[in-house]
């Protein structure tokens, strides 16, 4: 029996191994992956620079998402109208803004079906594997708890950065 779901937004420090600043609700909007952002940027507010690391999902390069980052990387241009105009005309435009490295979010967008190369759904298999797939939860509250614990288990007692093992050498057909 199904008690709800709960859509968690991780943070995987590929530096530490560790997952860091975790959100959880019961959407992935592009106003809760905006939201995201903004808390992780407000948690460490002496950073000069970040760098995410994301797929392309759409909330990845939403409207919301460009305009966080032109207020917190100073750019006063006129944005344009979604679907119409600017840097918000397509996702597109909005991912060519988002990776700028000249702001201080930059979003480095994996290549479409290259989930391998996102560090961070390594970690969430090993969530699915270590924690879900045999879990019973009596409702989302107990699955946020459980989750969480082993978010601060998994820190404590096993991050460390995932030493990739491809040498760079063509595949044999």
């Amino acid at each position: 029996m199904r008690h709800g779901t709960l859509s968690f937004i991780i943070n995987f420090d590929v530096a530490t191994g560790q997952v860091v600043t975790p959100s959880w609700g019961p959407t992935r909007t592009e106003a809760d992956f905006a939201e995201h952002i903004r808390r992780t940027v407000e948690a460490d507010p002496a950073a000069q620079k970040w760098h995410f690391v994301v797929d392309n999902l759409n909330t990845h390069q939403s409207e919301t998402l460009v305009r966080y980052v032109a207020q917190k990387s100073d750019v006063v241009d006129e944005l344009g109208i979604k679907g119409d105009s600017g840097i918000l005309q397509s996702m597109e435009t909005r991912a060519a803004f988002l990776s700028d490295p000249a702001h201080r979010i930059i979003f480095h967008y994996t290549p479409k079906h290259a989930s391998w190369m996102n560090q961070v759904e390594i970690w969430l298999s090993i969530l699915v594997r270590k924690l879900l797939k045999r879990g019973s939860f009596t409702s989302v509250e107990h699955l946020k708890t459980k989750v969480l614990a082993f978010i601060e288990y998994f820190n404590r007692t096993m991050a460390k950065p995932f030493k990739w093992t491809y040498q760079g050498k063509a595949l044999a057909a």
